[in-house]
């Protein structure tokens, strides 16, 4: 007889999310993780020197704290230990040249800083904030609530009234602008351009893909509200904290269980898993997967023998991965000293780049397989926002480049050897790396002499790490119009079913997405209690 009402099959955030609301609810979950640790994307380790505490892979947790999981679990968390650290400087552009952007969690202090950059810039960003706002309850339910519902539709039905069918479609359209016409005939500064044009590629878009403006105005509005927070002490404090909610409504978490494939009772119902050891587990009320496409269907499914529905096949045929992602940390003596100024190193997420071009050129060289010349470079400076995560005296920054090759044909700057195989190797792992210290140091007072030690992971560095990340691909899956919203991951997938009964998909490849929002966990699980 089963022990367990439903089996989850990872331990990323949307399982951890799902997991606790339907412990909350009365129901009996078991999470099984295939590595020794919970959390997914959300790691914690001395991945440089001891003491220097870092997130491995994610740390921003802007998304969370906006996010229905939690408002729903936020006070459980913090009963169980999970803090959130803060800086009123969330993020900002540092260009080449110096000149630089920097976005504070204060509408009188932004529109200030765009002004004075270009006279009116801060009243049309305040204008697209207040707009952003007004928007901002049927932009949230189309971004975060499941697609297929009669919320949805009655959702649509308000706006087509409020709006007027022209202007609802007129809405919609101005929805999909890419990012680049939008700030070119938005604002008038470079530097406000720089500020926005890095934040497309943390949505796996590129400043020309469908949506990417929308979705820039989405960013502003959430960073402006709830800035660019870290977790105290270390992301893994926020898998300590789900991990005792979870436990402590009767569920059980177990790790190093690799996930060999889903048992289907006699009427095709998943009705429990079995591990690699040969362990079978049976599920009282169904199976929730957290993982790819191909992980599901191929790997977890293959073994029933069963054949796949003709859409299914065709959607896995056709699925594609985005570009894929780098990570780079430093342990540091000091906390670094800009050259451009003293606030810079208050910023919680600074980016590197010269320009709305420069963050198209980078993007399409990766897309296109190359190692961009000048990649953009998002600094994390968790020590500003949190100092026990170095030893006295000293820091870390948490370095992540969205815009790397998964797949290497080429250097665009034409300096460094590619393997013939277009793998990723070591030498040039490092050599890449060399590439974006350079940059560093051009804007940081004796940067090389500060290192204590750096850790670099490469897109197949990260993979290995999570199976997830197909390719080094942090997104769970390429993020352009045509494989999301209502077609992620297949253009026939319904909310979170699939055609398995009793067996559900959520993660970064189902709606509504990637990033740390939980929030295809929170429409499951919702669905489910």
């Amino acid at each position: 007889m089963a022990d367990f009402d439903h089996i989850i099959i990872g331990s990323g955030i949307n399982a951890l999310v799902a997991a606790s609301l339907l412990g909350k609810a009365g129901k009996r979950v078991l999470v099984l993780e295939r590595n020794e640790t919970i959390g997914g994307c959300l790691m914690t380790a001395e991945a440089t020197a001891p003491g220097y505490l870092h997130d491995v892979m994610a740390t921003t947790m802007v998304l969370f704290l906006t996010s229905p999981a939690f408002a729903a679990l936020g006070d459980d968390l913090a009963a169980r230990g999970a803090e959130f650290c803060h800086s009123d400087t969330p993020t900002g552009v540092l260009r080449k040249d110096g000149s630089h952007l920097i976005y504070a969690m204060d509408r009188k202090r932004n529109i200030d800083a765009f002004n004075a950059r270009a006279e009116g810039d801060g009243q049309t960003f305040d204008a697209e904030m207040a707009a952003m706002a007004g928007d901002a309850d049927f932009v949230f339910s189309l971004l975060g609530g499941n697609l297929w519902s009669g919320a949805t539709a009655k959702k649509m039905l308000k706006e087509a009234w409020k709006r007027g069918p022209r202007g609802l479609a007129a809405w919609f359209g101005e929805a999909l602008t890419p990012a680049r016409g939008y700030l070119e005939t938005t604002y008038v500064s470079e530097e406000a351009k720089a500020l926005w044009a890095p934040w497309v590629l943390h949505c796996g878009l590129s400043p020309e893909a469908s949506y990417s403006a929308e979705m820039l105005k989405v960013i502003g509005f959430a960073i402006e509200l709830a800035g660019c927070p870290i977790v105290k002490g270390g992301a893994v404090n926020l898998t300590r904290a789900f991990e005792r909610l979870i436990r402590d409504h009767g569920g059980d978490i177990r790790t190093g269980c690799d996930v060999a494939g889903i048992t289907l009772g006699t009427n095709g119902k998943a009705t429990g898993v079995r591990l690699s050891d040969g362990t079978e587990i049976e599920a009282r009320r169904g199976v929730i997967a957290s993982v790819p496409p191909d992980q599901l269907y191929r790997r977890l499914l293959g073994e029933t023998k069963k054949p796949l529905p003709a859409d299914v096949e065709k959607g896995l045929k056709s699925y594609r991965y985005g570009k894929g992602d780098m990570q780079i940390h430093y342990a540091l003596k000091a906390p670094p000293t800009w050259k451009a100024g003293d606030e810079l190193g208050k910023v919680a997420l600074l980016h590197l780049t010269d320009g709305l071009d420069a963050v198209s050129r980078s993007s399409n060289e990766a897309e296109r397989g190359l190692l961009p010349a000048e990649p953009t470079v998002c600094v994390g400076q968790p020590t500003a926002l949190d100092p026990s995560r170095a030893p006295d005296g000293g820091a870390i920054l948490w370095l992540q480049l969205p815009d790397t090759p998964r797949h290497i044909k080429g250097d665009a700057a034409g300096l460094l050897d590619c393997p013939q195989d277009g793998r990723w190797t070591e030498a040039l792992r490092e050599a890449f790396a060399d590439r974006v210290e350079a940059m560093l140091s051009a804007h940081i007072e004796d940067f090389k002499d500060n290192v204590v030690a750096r850790s670099v992971s490469s897109p197949a560095d990260l993979e290995t790490m999570n199976m997830n990340l197909v390719g080094g691909d942090p997104y769970g899956g390429f993020c352009g119009l045509d494989q999301f919203f209502i077609w992620r991951p297949f253009k026939s997938a319904v909310n979170h079913r699939t055609h398995v009964p009793g067996l559900y998909h959520i993660g970064a490849s189902t709606h509504p997405g990637p990033g740390l929002g939980g929030g295809s966990g929170f429409l499951l699980a919702s669905s489910l209690k």
